[in-house]
């Protein structure tokens, strides 16, 4: 598995499994299970997801030693703030049964409960992350939708410059200003939900490169999201689609086909985090 160098000298595999709506029970389980059997080794979750309990025992039962295994959860909403943020974390540990965790992050930067006062939220939540970097509990802290804006508000008292920003992105949904300054500044690009909120399926920009390439119209997307440096979190229950979706790395797209794809026009775009009602 390809790796990318993060700006704490550590690596992190280049392609992880997304989790978000499996279902809790069997099928996140088995999904899991099968992402490890099938080579990723980057499983990614979040307390808002409610399935990190199923997915520590699907971690434990796979064998897979612990070293080998990239697992990164996130603080949900409710928990901004420096003992909310400890007290999160410690809660996330309980679920996955994990002794370290390897990446952390705070899910959205600027939710209802604390919009009169995100940044001292965000300035206390991230202090409380970077003492349990130092305590050898979490090896790497980040950040999920944040924009610019609340990045630049953050790194006027932060420690650790944070080493990912997870976002939307997808062929159609490249958000450019916060995509170059992250770049700008060493962080790495997560994308969730790099195989779009399925319209990319029967998009004919889309179909026609699968057609071209012999591949599946997912396995462009994640090529796609390879060619922009981005690390994608593909998502699926399906065990034959868990597997496919790692059958992309050898695709080289042409740049013409690269611009083509970005350039692609879909409907679901990325929620504005200023204006989440959550």
């Amino acid at each position: 598995m390809r790796t990318y160098q993060m700006n704490n000298g550590l690596t992190i595999p280049a392609v992880g499994f997304g989790t978000y709506l499996s279902k809790d029970g069997d099928e996140v389980y088995n999904a899991v299970r099968k992402a490890l059997d099938a080579g990723y080794r980057h499983i990614d979750t979040a307390a808002f997801y409610e399935n990190e309990e199923t997915i520590g025992r699907a971690i434990k039962d796979s064998g897979v030693p612990r070293e080998e295994l990239f697992i990164t959860t996130k603080l949900w909403n409710d928990a901004h703030g420096y003992e909310e943020a400890k007290a999160a974390f410690k809660a996330s540990m309980d679920r996955l049964q994990l002794d370290y965790l390897d990446l952390y992050l705070i899910h959205w930067p600027n939710p209802v409960s604390v919009r009169d006062r995100w940044q001292s939220a965000n300035a206390q939540t991230w202090i409380a992350m970077e003492e349990l970097v130092e305590a050898g509990q979490i090896r790497t802290i980040g950040l999920s939708n944040f924009m610019v804006h609340h990045l630049e508000e953050l790194l006027k008292t932060a420690k650790i410059v944070p080493a990912i920003n997870q976002l939307r992105l997808a062929p159609g949904v490249y958000q450019a200003e916060i995509v170059n300054y992250c770049k700008e500044k060493g962080i790495i690009l997560q994308a969730w939900s790099p195989l779009g909120r399925g319209e990319l399926f029967s998009h004919p920009t889309m179909l026609m490169m699968a057609k071209k390439y012999g591949k599946t119209v997912a396995q462009i997307a994640l090529a796609w999201s390879w060619s922009q440096g981005f690390l994608p979190l593909p998502k699926s229950v399906t065990p034959s689609r868990i597997v496919e979706n790692l059958d992309f790395q050898d695709i080289e797209l042409s740049n013409d086909d690269i611009a083509t794809i970005t350039a692609i026009e879909v409907v679901t775009g990325a929620k504005n985090p200023d204006e989440i009602d959550f």
